[in-house]
């Protein structure tokens, strides 16, 4: 397959494998909608993905009024999906850490993630799938991104 000169059939591609990945992605959400909602979820993911949080730096990274983002994790913390505790080294903020529950909630999400992605790349000879490779590696480099091997979708370019 040769390099296209037209930007126009690249953009097309990207959008169509950015449906496919999104798909990908809102299956995985609709997995798991009977115990959480996305927002919730990406709340879930901001922990994992980073460790314990403040409820102004969810708020910050979620781009939600700090009232929005307490309400959220007042119901995780109900659902006993993160657990709230004044920070070891400053008792003046609130820590907001997973839970097994929700570290499991998570891995489910990950893992079934993973799996469909996998599914779909076994469709595809070798030499496709090398093609496939270096091409999203080229792709997300030229965004920025930083190496994800664990199957979180994040809004930016982590």
């Amino acid at each position: 397959m040769k390099p296209s000169s037209e930007p126009a059939e690249a953009v097309d591609a990207a959008i169509a494998a950015a449906n496919v990945l999104m798909g990908v992605a809102a299956r995985s959400v609709q997995r798991v909608e009977d115990e959480v909602n996305s927002l919730q979820l990406r709340v879930l993911m901001l922990i994992e993905l980073d460790g314990p949080q403040s409820p102004g730096a969810i708020a910050t990274e979620l781009g939600v009024h700090p009232s929005n983002a307490t309400r959220t994790c007042d119901k995780l913390v109900q659902a006993d999906l993160i657990s709230r505790a004044e920070d070891p080294q400053d008792r003046r903020f609130i820590r907001l850490e997973l839970t097994r529950r929700g570290t499991a909630l998570v891995e489910k999400v990950i893992a079934d993630r993973r799996e469909a992605l996998a599914g779909i790349l076994r469709e595809l000879s070798a030499a496709q799938l090398d093609q496939v490779v270096l091409g999203l590696q080229v792709f997300a480099e030229a965004a920025g991104a930083e190496p994800a091997r664990d199957g979180r979708f994040t809004l930016g370019s982590r």
